[in-house]
């Protein structure tokens, strides 16, 4: 099964709530920092928790990469891929599983939890999410809404005055 492309999916207001209060939970249940999602192409989509002290568009973009070289590597073992990845620091690790085969989830922690503590709580996490993403996936992109023309007019006015055009 192929994941779907980026363009033909997109989150509502009522997704983006849905997610935040799953990933909210799973960081008390788990006593993670900071979750995040990153879409499989590098993407960052969503932060929940403590705010990353690090640039999140290189750490989405690494992370992507990360994934993907794993799926490599798992191919090679025979397996089909690998669901979930752990990189442990001396201070501050990361688990990271895979959401529906398009999206990564993220959990920072430090030694203030447990890893067993973190994966327990993640398969809870990682069901709840699969089903949000699913859903969405299966609904496709939202239509747009036709934009009235004057609106669009006076929009590009006050961009070349904003610009000096």
């Amino acid at each position: 099964m192929t994941a779907p492309r980026a363009a033909s999916w997109s989150f509502r207001e009522e997704d983006s709530e849905r997610i935040r209060v799953v990933l909210q939970d799973f960081l008390r249940d788990a006593g993670g920092r900071t979750a995040l999602l990153v879409d499989r192409a590098g993407q960052m989509l969503v932060t929940v928790g403590e705010p990353p002290t690090f640039d999140p568009t290189a750490f989405a973009s690494l992370t992507a990469a990360d994934f993907s070289a794993n799926d490599q590597l798992a191919r090679l073992l025979g397996e089909p891929e690998f669901g979930a990845l752990f990189h442990q620091g001396e201070r501050e690790s990361l688990y990271l599983a895979d959401i529906a085969r398009r999206v990564i989830l993220v959990v920072l922690f430090d030694n203030r939890t447990t890893l067993g503590l973190v994966k327990l709580r993640m398969k809870a996490a990682v069901s709840d999410l699969t089903a949000i993403f699913t859903e969405m996936f299966a609904r496709g992109p939202d239509q747009v809404k036709h934009v009235d023309s004057s609106f669009l007019g006076e929009a590009e006015d006050e961009l070349d005055k904003l610009f000096g055009s």
